[in-house]
């Protein structure tokens, strides 16, 4: 039901995300907490209240407690972290690589739910904050758990879909309201 809800605030001209989500929903590729965590982390990560209810409503009947909350610790702790590394790797004095952050992360070696399930919702949310170094480093070790890149590419496909319906929804938001 609350998919129904969150494709129905989907406009018209923006049909094939409608359509994205629904396949993104349908596939087997990943596990359902792989596929939710991914759907959930992401939405976390952009903040658009109405797609984050949405998708919590909905993962709440498939996902545990423990698994929604580390979903939405992937989309926190790379908050701060794809900031952090994305700015070093843009920058062009590399002196700040060799320095220690000084930034606790200590949700990324116990993070309450199977490596693998954390790290690939990491590389998406990742991706949704457009940091190329993050991605870099969860692709490996994700790929060094045997983790195909039909599974990877399919955790990406989640974070564009719901990157571009949550973009959609903010800007049609922000027309009503205006």
């Amino acid at each position: 039901m609350s998919i129904d809800i969150l494709q129905s605030l989907i406009p018209a001209y923006a049909k094939d995300l409608s359509s994205n989500l629904t396949n993104l929903l349908g596939e087997t590729i990943l596990s359902d907490q792989q596929k939710w965590g991914s759907f959930l982390s992401c939405a976390h990560a952009i903040g658009v209240p109405a797609v984050v209810r949405h998708l919590e409503v909905a993962a709440a009947g498939i996902m545990t407690p423990e698994a929604m909350t580390a979903a939405k610790a992937a989309a926190a702790i790379m908050g701060l972290n794809n900031v952090y590394f994305r700015a070093l790797h843009l920058m062009q004095n590399k002196e700040y690589e060799k320095m220690r952050a000084g930034l606790r992360m200590n949700i990324l070696t116990n993070p309450g739910v199977d490596k693998v399930d954390f790290e690939l919702w990491s590389l998406a949310v990742s991706a949704v904050n457009a940091c190329g170094l993050c991605m870099d480093s969860h692709e490996k070790v994700l790929r060094n758990h045997d983790v195909t890149a039909v599974q990877i590419q399919a955790a990406l496909r989640i974070a564009s879909t719901v990157n571009a319906i949550s973009a959609v929804i903010r800007a049609e938001t922000a027309l009503k309201e205006a």
